[in-house]
C-alpha cells in the first residue's frame, strides 16, 4: 500500500540562512506532487529531509502515520531519481538496477527477475548487459528510475530527473514516466523548476517561494486560480491589469468588463493570454511583436494607458505587427486578486 507522507511545520536552517521556512503540506498515498519554484526558493532542501539527508531545524516528518524526522536515510525506504542518474559506471545497467536489492541481501534469481521485469516496463530490456556510460541520457534515467523502484520503495523522490533531456525526448517521457507513476501507484515527490513539465506529471503542485509555500493545487487550480502575483508569474505566463470592481465590473480605466465575482474596490486581475478573444470587444490595443511559434503566435500588444498584454493567436488570423485591434475578454478565465 502506498505511504501517506507528512511535514508538519518543517524549517531549515543552515547557519544564518533561512532555507525552508514552516513548510506543512501531505502527499496522499499514491499521489505524485510536484514541488515547483525558482533556483534556490528550499525545493531540493524539502526533498532532502523527506529523504532524511537532511535533519529539519524544526518540525517533523511523517510517513504513514509513522514519524520519521530523525531516521536515517536507510531506515526510510525511500526510492531516489537524481538530476545526474547517479549510475554506478562498473556496473552493468541489469547490476545497477539490482543494486538495492543485493544490499538487501535478496536472493540473486529474486533480484534478476525483479530488473528483467522493471527493464522491460521501462522499455530498456534490451540494455540489460551494457555499460550505462554508452547510454543516452533517457536511457540513463530510465535505467535510475528502475532502480529507484526495484526495492519496492515506501516513498518515490525525483530531483529535477528531466534536466539535460533534450526537449523532444523530455516530452515523450514526461507522459510516460507520469503514467508509470500512475500505474505503479507509488507515493511520489517531485521536484522540478520546470512548471509545464509539473503540469504534465503531477497529481497537484505545491508552488514554492523564499522556503515557503504559496499555493498547493491540482494543476488547473494553479494555473487558473493562483493564490498570489507570484504564483500568476511563475505558472505559465500571465498579464495583472489593475481594475476597480464596483457593482458587479471591472473598470480598467479605457474598458470596463464584468467581474467574475462579488469583490469591491481595487484589485488586480489575473487574464491568461488565451482569455483575450480577436475582434468584438471593448478592449483596443496596438500589436509590437509577434512571434510565430508554429502551433500559435505570441503577440505582445500596448494598452492605451501604456500596459503591455501577452497574447496568443491562432496563427490563420493573427494581427500583423503595429495592427491596432479589439479584444474580448472571456471573464470566466480571469481571476481577481484583491489588493493586499
Amino acid at each position: 500500500m502506498p505511504e501517506r507522507v507528512t511535514l508538519d511545520g518543517v524549517t531549515k536552517r543552515f547557519g544564518d540562512t533561512l532555507a525552508v521556512d514552516d513548510v506543512s503540506v501531505t502527499v496522499e498515498p499514491g499521489e505524485t506532487l510536484g514541488l515547483v519554484g525558482p533556483s534556490g526558493c528550499g525545493k531540493t532542501t524539502t526533498l532532502r529531509t523527506v529523504a532524511g539527508f537532511e535533519t529539519p531545524s524544526e518540525g517533523a516528518v511523517e510517513f504513514g502515520g509513522q514519524e520519521v524526522t530523525n531516521a536515517p536515510p536507510e531506515a526510510r525506504d525511500v526510492g531516489l531519481v537524481f538530476q545526474s542518474y547517479a549510475l554506478f559506471d562498473n556496473m552493468t545497467v541489469r547490476e545497477n538496477v539490482e543494486f538495492g536489492l543485493k544490499m538487501r541481501s535478496l536472493p540473486k534469481v529474486e533480484r534478476a527477475e525483479r530488473a528483467t521485469d522493471l527493464l522491460e516496463l521501462l522499455d530498456i530490456g534490451e540494455l540489460a548487459d551494457r555499460d550505462p556510460t554508452t547510454l543516452s541520457g533517457g536511457q540513463q534515467q530510465r535505467v535510475g528510475l528502475a532502480r529507484a523502484l526495484a526495492i519496492e520503495p515506501r516513498v518515490l523522490l525525483l530531483d529535477e530527473p528531466m534536466t539535460g533531456l533534450d526537449a523532444k525526448l523530455k516530452s515523450r517521457l514526461q507522459r510516460e514516466i507520469g503514467s508509470l507513476l500512475e500505474d505503479l501507484d507509488v507515493t511520489a515527490l517531485y521536484v522540478t523548476h520546470d512548471q509545464a513539465e509539473a503540469m504534465v506529471m503531477c497529481d497537484r503542485i505545491a508552488v514554492m517561494n523564499d522556503g515557503t509555500i504559496e499555493q498547493v493545487g491540482t494543476p488547473d487550480e494553479v494555473y487558473e486560480r493562483p493564490a498570489n502575483d507570484f504564483v500568476a508569474d511563475f505558472v505559465g505566463t500571465s498579464n495583472r491589469l489593475a481594475a476597480t470592481a464596483r457593482d458587479g465590473r471591472l473598470d480598467f480605466g479605457h474598458a470596463t468588463a464584468p467581474a467574475p465575482n462579488g469583490d469591491d474596490g481595487e484589485v488586480t486581475v489575473v487574464v491568461r493570454p488565451e482569455a483575450f478573444e480577436l475582434g468584438g470587444g471593448p478592449f483596443s490595443a496596438t500589436v509590437r511583436e509577434r512571434f510565430y511559434l508554429g502551433e500559435h503566435v505570441r503577440a505582445v500588444a500596448e494598452l492605451p494607458d501604456g500596459e503591455s498584454l501577452t497574447l496568443r493567436f491562432d496563427p490563420t488570423e493573427a494581427p500583423a505587427a503595429g495592427e491596432e485591434v479589439s479584444l474580448a475578454l472571456d471573464t470566466d478565465r480571469v481571476h481577481v486578486l484583491p489588493e493586499p
